[in-house]
C-alpha cells in the first residue's frame, strides 16, 4: 500500500441512511413549546415563593414586634427605677408559642439588663428608627430578633427573639404546595399540547401518506383535509404543482404523438424520392428527385420548427414573465428580416405606424414567433386569386387613444390581399391541425400556424384577432392588447 493513501478515516462521508434521522414536526412543536413552559414555571415558582416568604416573614415579624411591644407596655417606674411588672406565670402567657423558643430582655438606658435573658446579640435600632429586626446565633440556635426602643416612662429597650422553626416549615410548605400544583398543572398542560399538536397534524401525516403511496403517473389533485390554513396553502400548492406537471407531460405526450405522426409522411416521401433516383441512371431525374428530396425536408424541418414551438408554450404557459417590449423595433426587425424571401416570391413587403415607439407588457421572443408565423403564412397563402394583381403584404401598428374607461389599445396585425378566409372558419382554423383551403390546395403547412400564434397571444395576455383587409379583401391578422393607459404612459 502507498504511503500516501488516505487513511480510512478520511474516506467517502457516511451515507445518508446512516445520518442522524431529524426529529419529527411534533417532537420539534413540543420542543419549541414546552421549553418556554418548564422556563416560565421555574421563574414562576420562584417568584412565588420569594413573594409567600417574603409576606410569611412580616407577619411573623409582626407577631415578634407585637411582643416585644406587649412586655414594653408592662415596664413601669417603681421607686424611681425601672421595674418590670410582670410575674414569672404571666411572662409565659404574653410569650407562649407552641412550637417556637421565645427570648427576652429589658435593658436599662445604660445597657445593663433590667429582666430577661442576657447576652442577646441584637444590634439597636439605626438613626430614628424605632425598632430594628435582626437573625442571630444564641446557644447555637438561629434566632429572629427585634430590638425596641422606648422612651416613656423613662428610656429602656426591649429585645424579643424566637427561633424559626414555624418559619422555616411555612417556607417549606408554601414550597411543596406550589411546585406540586404547578408540576401537576405543566403535566396536564403538556399532555393536552401532545393530544391538540397531534391531532392538527395528523391531516399533514395523512396528506404525506397519501403522496408517499401514489403512483408516479398519477397525477391527479391530492385531497387534503385542511384543518389549518397553512395546510390548506400546502395542498393547494401541492396540487397546482401536480396540475403543472401534468400539463407539461401532457404536452411531451402530444409532441411526441404529432412528431411521429406528421414526420411519416414526409420522410416516407423522402425514401421513395431517394429509391426512385437510386434506380436510374439519368442524371436529369436524380436532379428531379434531389430536388424533391430537398422540398420534402425543408416541409419537414418547418413542421418540426412549428412542433417545437408548440411545445416551447405549452411548457412556458404558467411561467413566461413579462416586461415592456419596443413593439416598433421587433415588427420593423422582422420585415427586415422577411424581405429578401419576399422578393424573390415577388410580394411586396411593406409597413405601416412604425414611425412612432410603441411598448406593451410581453416577451420579445413570442412576439418575433408571433409575426414569424404570421408573415410565413401571408407569403405561402396571401397571393390574390387573380392573377393581374401583385401580392401585397403590410405589417402594422395602430393604437387607440385612452377612452372614457381609461383604457388604450395596440393592435399588431400582418395583412396580406389574398383570398382571405371565410368569418365561419377563423375559429376553426385557430385550432391545431385545421388548414384552410388555400393549405390544402397548395399541399402546405400542417395547420399549427395559427394555432402557434393563439397559444401565444395567450401567454402575452393579449387576443389573437382575424378580419378581412382593406376594402374586404384579404386577411387581417394580429394581436389586440388592451392597456390600462395610453401607450405613452
Amino acid at each position: 500500500m502507498s504511503d500516501d493513501a488516505p487513511p480510512a478515516s478520511a474516506a467517502a462521508p457516511a451515507p445518508a441512511a446512516e445520518r442522524a434521522e431529524p426529529p419529527s414536526l411534533r417532537a420539534r412543536l413540543l420542543r419549541h413549546v414546552l421549553a418556554p413552559l418548564v422556563l416560565t414555571w421555574f421563574f414562576g415558582t420562584a417568584v412565588s415563593v420569594l413573594v409567600a416568604n417574603g409576606f410569611a416573614q412580616r407577619a411573623f415579624d409582626r407577631a415578634l414586634l407585637d411582643d416585644a411591644y406587649a412586655i414594653a407596655a408592662n415596664v413601669r417606674v417603681k421607686g424611681g427605677a425601672l421595674d418590670l411588672a410582670l410575674s414569672s406565670r404571666e411572662l409565659k402567657s404574653v410569650l407562649f408559642d407552641q412550637v417556637e423558643t421565645v427570648y427576652f430582655a429589658v435593658l436599662r438606658p445604660d445597657g445593663s439588663l433590667l429582666a430577661g435573658n442576657a447576652y442577646l446579640p441584637v444590634p439597636p435600632p439605626q438613626g430614628s428608627d424605632a425598632y430594628r429586626f435582626s437573625d442571630i446565633q444564641h446557644r447555637g440556635r438561629d434566632l429572629r430578633a427585634v430590638r425596641v426602643e422606648v422612651a416613656e416612662p423613662e428610656p429602656f429597650e426591649v429585645i424579643a427573639a424566637q427561633t424559626v422553626h414555624a418559619r422555616s416549615i411555612t417556607l417549606r410548605s408554601v414550597l411543596l404546595y406550589s411546585v406540586v400544583s404547578q408540576l401537576l398543572l405543566l403535566g396536564a398542560l403538556s399532555l393536552w399540547l401532545r393530544r391538540a399538536i397531534q391531532a392538527d397534524l395528523q391531516p399533514l401525516a395523512a396528506f404525506q401518506a397519501e403522496l408517499a403511496g401514489r403512483d408516479a403517473r398519477d397525477l391527479a389533485p391530492v385531497a387534503v383535509e385542511a384543518s389549518t390554513r397553512d395546510l390548506q396553502r400546502l395542498g393547494a400548492a401541492v396540487n397546482d404543482l401536480l396540475a403543472r406537471v401534468a400539463q407539461g407531460v401532457r404536452a411531451q405526450r402530444e409532441f411526441a404523438g404529432n412528431v411521429a405522426h406528421e414526420l411519416r409522411t414526409p420522410l416516407a416521401g423522402i425514401r421513395a424520392l431517394a429509391a426512385y433516383g437510386l434506380a436510374h441512371k439519368d442524371p436529369a431525374v436524380w436532379h428531379e428527385q434531389l430536388a424533391g428530396v430537398a422540398a420534402s425536408e425543408a416541409r419537414a424541418s418547418h413542421l418540426v420548427d412549428q412542433l417545437l414551438a408548440l411545445a416551447l408554450a405549452d411548457e412556458m404557459r404558467s411561467a413566461m414573465p413579462r416586461q415592456p417590449v419596443a413593439l416598433d423595433e421587433l415588427a420593423r426587425d422582422a420585415v427586415l428580416r422577411f424581405l429578401p424571401h419576399a422578393d424573390a416570391a415577388g410580394v411586396d413587403l411593406g409597413a405601416r405606424g412604425l414611425d412612432q415607439p410603441v411598448a406593451v407588457p410581453g416577451q420579445p421572443l413570442l412576439i418575433e414567433g408571433v409575426l414569424g408565423n404570421l408573415i410565413d403564412n401571408a407569403l405561402r397563402y396571401g397571393r390574390p386569386a387573380d392573377g393581374g394583381v401583385a401580392p401585397r403584404i403590410t405589417v402594422e401598428i395602430t393604437q387607440e387613444r385612452e377612452r372614457a374607461d381609461g383604457t388604450a389599445s395596440v393592435t399588431l396585425a400582418v395583412v396580406d390581399n389574398g383570398p382571405g378566409i371565410a368569418r365561419t372558419r377563423r375559429a376553426d382554423l385557430m385550432q391545431r391541425w385545421a388548414q384552410g383551403r388555400e393549405g390544402e390546395r397548395l399541399g402546405q403547412g400542417a395547420g399549427l400556424g395559427l394555432a402557434i400564434v393563439a397559444r401565444y397571444a395567450e401567454l402575452l395576455g393579449a387576443r389573437l384577432v382575424l378580419g378581412p383587409g382593406p376594402g374586404g379583401q384579404g386577411l387581417r391578422a394580429g394581436l389586440l392588447w388592451q392597456l390600462a393607459a395610453s401607450p405613452e404612459a
